[in-house]
């Protein structure tokens, strides 16, 4: 049971920094685009480009988060094989 809240845990935390990212990128990116594109298209660059660093830094995150889950529970498995 411990193994799939874990794995749960560390892909919540992966979709919550991709989220800071995309929050971080919009903001950023709405103020450097507003001075080089006109009114409308500034938005949706600004934004299509917040979602897509945001859905790439959450896939990353989680992905190295459950890797390193993974390595975690090996450990923890073998030390109590040990103890038994």
């Amino acid at each position: 049971m411990t193994k799939r809240a874990d794995k749960v845990a560390a892909v919540a935390t992966g979709v919550g920094i991709g989220l800071m990212a995309f929050m971080v990128t919009w903001t950023v990116g709405a103020r450097v685009t507003e001075r080089m594109l006109e009114r409308p298209t500034s938005a949706y660059v600004a934004m299509a480009t917040a979602i897509l660093l945001g859905l790439l830094v959450s896939g990353i995150a989680a992905w190295r988060l459950l890797r390193t889950v993974g390595n975690r529970i090996q450990e923890i498995d073998e030390v109590s094989a040990i103890a038994d």
